[in-house]
């Protein structure tokens, strides 16, 4: 691996200290394919995911707006999280995200990961969680988007008593 760090002169040391225990240097090879990442041309490469992300994002975003499904603020990853609350279904009949994710993947062939895998079990608040990832080509995102507005009615009619 090959990055650094930006630490405040009181910790420059101590932290250089660390990093001499860990590793001596990166290998060769490493270190030329890091000068290339700074090349116009892998700029650009890297600039242009970064406009196809935020695009998928706003994608992402207005679907689950249009669904009334909440979010969290996603300005860090290229991740959205979203909070279904009483949207996931309960639990404890047989609902969640779980569930919901894997009824979305068999039925319309979208896959999210479920909140279950980031969340602390003792919580229960991962059964009301799921994670949407916007990497992918911007067809691939709206037509996983419009496949869940397609499927989210029959979601809503199966968790209703």
């Amino acid at each position: 691996r090959l990055g650094w760090m930006i630490v405040p002169d009181a910790l420059a040391d101590s932290v250089y200290r660390l990093q001499q225990n860990m590793f001596i240097n990166a290998p060769t090879l490493s270190q030329l394919a890091a000068v290339d990442c700074f090349k116009d041309e892998s700029i650009a490469e890297l600039e242009s995911h970064v406009e196809r992300y935020a695009k998928n994002r706003e994608v992402i975003l207005k679907t689950l707006g249009d669904l009334d499904i909440p979010t969290s603020p996603c300005t860090g990853a290229f991740y959205i999280y979203a909070d279904l609350g009483e949207l996931a279904g309960d639990a404890s009949k047989g609902f969640g995200a779980e569930v919901l994710c894997q009824s979305l993947l068999e039925e319309k062939y979208v896959a999210l990961t479920p909140g279950t895998d980031f969340e602390d079990p003792a919580t229960g608040r991962g059964l009301e969680r799921v994670r949407f990832s916007f990497p992918g080509t911007v067809e691939d995102i709206e037509e996983a988007m419009e496949r869940l507005r397609e499927w989210w009615p029959s979601w809503l009619r199966r968790i209703k008593p």
